[in-house]
C-alpha cells in the first residue's frame, strides 16, 4: 500500500504542476498552446470555464479511444478530471498575473512549458496510464501507420485550427509552445534521468486487481 500511496502522490503532484504550467502559458497572454486554444475556444462558445472545457474534451476523447479498444488507467481518468479542476482553481485564485508585454510573456510561457514538463515527469513516473490526449495520438498512429510524431502534429494542428475558429487565442506563443514543448520535455526528463519508454503503465483493471490483492494480504496478515 505504501508503494501505491507514493505513486498516487507522484500522480497528483504531476497533475498540479501540469495545471500550473498551463495557467502560466495562458497568463503569458501571447497565444495559447494548441490544446488550450481549443479548450478556450470551446469554453467561449459554450459558456464553460476553460477547466470544464478541458474535462468535456477529455471525456469525449476517452470515449473515442475506448471504442478503438485502447486501454486506459487510473491516471487517465485522474488526468481527465483533476487537471481541469486544478486549472480552474488556479485561474479563480488569480495568483498568477496576466501579462501585457511580449518579453515577459515569452519568459512566462517558457517557464510554463518547463513546469508542464516537470508535471509530465511525475505523472508518467506514477505509471497509472497515459492521458486521454496521448491515447488519441497512439490510436491515430496505430490506425494510420504514421509515426507518432506526425500524428501528434496532425492532432495539435487540427485542435489549434478548430480552437481558433471557435475563438481561442492564437499568437506567437502558440508557435513557441508547438516547437518548444518537445525540447522542454526532453531536457527535463534528462535532468531527472528518466526514460519514459521504460515505464510499464497499469490499466485500470490491473490497478483494481493489485489493490484487491494487497488488501487481502493485509487482511490475512492480521
Amino acid at each position: 500500500m505504501k508503494q501505491y500511496s507514493i505513486r498516487i502522490a507522484h500522480m497528483l503532484v504531476g497533475l498540479i504542476l501540469f495545471a500550473l504550467g498551463i495557467v502560466l502559458v495562458i497568463s503569458a497572454n501571447i497565444g495559447y498552446a494548441p490544446w488550450e486554444v481549443f479548450h478556450a475556444g470551446l469554453a467561449k462558445q459554450t459558456g464553460l470555464s476553460i477547466g470544464e472545457a478541458s474535462i468535456v474534451a477529455g471525456v469525449v476523447i476517452l470515449l473515442i479511444v475506448t471504442l478503438f479498444k485502447e486501454k486506459f488507467g487510473l491516471g487517465t481518468i485522474a488526468s481527465m478530471v483533476l487537471t481541469g479542476v486544478f486549472i480552474d482553481l488556479l485561474l479563480e485564485a488569480k495568483i498568477i498575473p496576466v501579462l501585457s508585454n511580449l518579453a515577459g510573456g515569452v519568459i512566462m510561457l517558457i517557464a510554463g512549458l518547463f513546469i508542464i514538463s516537470a508535471g509530465s515527469y511525475f505523472y508518467m513516473k506514477s505509471a497509472f496510464g497515459a492521458g486521454p490526449r496521448d491515447n488519441l495520438m497512439v490510436v491515430l498512429a496505430r490506425k494510420t501507420k504514421l509515426p507518432i510524431g506526425v500524428c501528434r502534429g496532425i492532432v495539435e494542428l487540427t485542435v489549434t485550427v478548430v480552437g481558433w475558429l471557435l475563438g481561442g487565442m492564437v499568437g506567437v506563443g502558440t508557435v513557441i509552445a508547438g516547437f518548444a514543448i518537445g525540447f522542454c520535455i526532453q531536457h527535463t526528463f534528462r535532468l531527472f534521468r528518466f526514460d519514459a519508454t521504460a515505464v510499464q503503465h497499469e490499466t485500470l483493471n490491473q490497478t483494481r486487481k493489485n489493490l484487491a490483492h494487497l488488501m487481502e494480504v493485509r487482511r490475512v496478515a492480521k
